[in-house]
């Protein structure tokens, strides 16, 4: 996959040095973490940047950096990932994103998103995607209804990664298949 990747406001990249630090502190930040297991320290910011780098280069996608074409700030990430545990969906490839705080709501996360679908079911053939959060997690869930993920609570599960009873466990999936993409996506 060549990049840069232009959306029309942002920049989907490789990562620099220079985004460790932004990436230490959205990782820091509670509302940022607020649905994962813990926030992290900049040591484990720093290898999850480093698993995310090498998952790209073992795959072809992963989850990118992105930044504003407008100022060129790194605001996050956003991408594609094979899930790297087992249960009823797997294996499979999810698209996911997290951004910093300061950027949530400007439509961002689901610009960013749309394109990594269309570069998952065109660029690399996928049949579907998946993407999975907490019940709780009301704006990660509209934009995967935004990006015509539907979701079936037959599929809900509790997250293999976290122990029985964490308060995180239970996790709620969306699923777009390739058809129901094109559907979407056809030219009108």
């Amino acid at each position: 996959m060549e990049l840069p990747i232009q959306t029309e406001r942002l920049v989907l990249r490789s990562w620099k040095e220079a985004d460790l630090e932004p990436f230490a502190a959205m990782n820091r930040d509670s509302r940022v973490m607020e649905f994962l297991p813990r926030r992290l320290t900049r040591a484990e910011s720093d290898q999850l940047a480093g698993r995310i780098c090498a998952a790209m280069r073992e795959s072809g996608f992963g989850l990118w950096a992105v930044e504003t074409r407008r100022s060129g700030e790194f605001i996050g990430y956003v991408g594609l990932l094979a899930a790297n545990f087992e249960a009823h969906f797997t294996p499979c490839v999810e698209v996911g994103w997290r951004l910093a705080h300061r950027f949530w709501g400007c439509g961002y996360a689901t610009e960013a998103a749309r394109k990594a679908l269309s570069i998952g079911f065109t660029a690399f053939g996928l049949d579907a995607i998946v993407s999975f959060t907490v019940p709780r997690n009301v704006r990660s869930r509209k934009v995967m209804e935004r990006l015509g993920m539907t979701h079936d609570p037959a599929d809900d599960f509790n997250h293999p990664k976290l122990e029985s009873g964490h308060p995180l466990e239970r996790h709620v999936l969306y699923r777009l298949s390739k058809d129901d993409w094109m559907r979407s996506n056809a030219p009108r």
